[in-house]
């Protein structure tokens, strides 16, 4: 029987490459699209487009709740952290359309250094990071970083590196966050500094049901997408790789967060300068923009196993480790991201260099 679900945000990258991979997925679906710019509306590949309200608007979830009965939705998927956050906390309204973690758990995930403090007290490695109070406090911050050479400058929220530098000195900091407060009107206590964690650059992506791990697969980051290290959590340039320890400190993660956890998880890890891998990140509800690189390579489809899951569904995953190793995906500006096994890098192009 064909499932019926509803995406939010449709025509924005994290809506189409979900549907995207929900289109590659065995499971028969019909795609109900919504999204309150009907610009970006306009563009998506959903069998149907649906203008409603702003995630944060009165009416948004009155409205969305009237269009997924008229259009008889088994399933609402958020795209964005807005999304997730008012479909979470309206969640007794949608019954049994939604599945995603307790508000609780998404509000402490989307908080950079409320979560950070909180896997570090259960004993999960993250990066040490302190909150930015007002600007005075940044030279004693950086002291108690020390001896790091190099800091790491981010917002408490948000995605894809919004407001990240990494920075040397106290002056490089208090300059930037006084430049984001004057001119962006963001608040010096919306920042973090933190350690720099310089090693590899790792993307999980887990499904859960009431407690239990089903599937987890990873990737590395090659090159983030505006080719700085330590600004972008979005990769240009990736690769599937085969690494348990990744996997295990994600999944350690989730325990130390929900031990009743449901839905999909997806994590930023970064290796510290001994290797270990620390976990930077955790968006709670929502899939990873490059699901794509989960989903169309190896035996099974994250996002159409996220349906199944949710509706109660069959889902016969053999391991909850998914290994699946030399798998590219390649990505820039206004271009399909493309993916490709490492054995067919070279198809298709002819070496013309002197």
């Amino acid at each position: 029987m064909t499932a019926r679900v509803l995406v939010t945000g449709a025509g924005t990258g994290p809506a189409e490459n979900l549907i995207r991979s929900l289109r590659a997925g065995d499971l028969p679906l019909r795609i109900v699209g919504c999204h309150d710019d009907r610009f970006a509306l306009r563009t998506s590949a959903a069998d149907s487009k649906h203008l409603l309200p702003p995630s944060r608007h009165r009416d948004y979830a009155r409205a969305l709740r009237a269009l997924a009965r008229r259009e008889r939705i088994d399933l609402l998927i958020p795209t964005s952290d807005a999304d997730v956050d008012q479909i979470g906390r309206a969640r007794r309204s949608f019954g049994r359309r939604v599945f995603l973690p307790r508000s609780a758990v998404i509000d402490l995930c989307r908080d950079k250094y409320a979560l950070a403090t909180h896997l570090r007290a259960h004993g999960v490695p993250s990066p040490v990071t302190h909150a930015v109070r007002r600007l005075a406090d940044i030279p004693r911050l950086f002291r108690r970083l020390a001896p790091a050479r190099r800091v790491w400058c981010r917002m408490r929220s948000g995605h894809g590196g919004r407001g990240a530098l990494l920075v040397e000195t106290p002056a490089q900091a208090r300059s930037w966050i006084a430049y984001w407060q004057r001119i962006r009107g963001v608040r010096p206590t919306e920042f973090t500094l933190s350690e720099y964690l310089p090693g590899r650059d790792f993307s999980c992506q887990s499904l859960w049901s009431e407690g239990t791990l089903v599937l987890t697969k990873t990737f590395e980051r090659l090159v983030p997408f505006d080719g700085e290290p330590g600004t972008s959590s979005v990769a240009a340039l990736a690769k599937t790789v085969d690494e348990p320890r990744i996997a295990a400190v994600c999944a350690a993660a989730v325990h130390a967060v929900d031990r009743k956890a449901s839905g999909i998880y997806c994590f930023d890890v970064r290796e510290d300068s001994r290797g270990v891998p620390c976990v930077t990140e955790i968006n709670a509800g929502r899939f990873s923009m490059s699901t794509n690189l989960y989903d169309l390579v190896g035996r099974h489809n994250m996002a159409s196993g996220y349906v199944r899951l949710a509706l109660g569904r069959r889902w016969n995953v053999q391991s909850e480790y998914e290994a699946v190793e030399d798998y590219y995906m390649v990505r820039n500006l206004d271009t399909l991201a493309g993916i490709f096994h490492a054995d067919d890098l070279a198809d298709g192009i002819e070496d013309a260099r002197p």
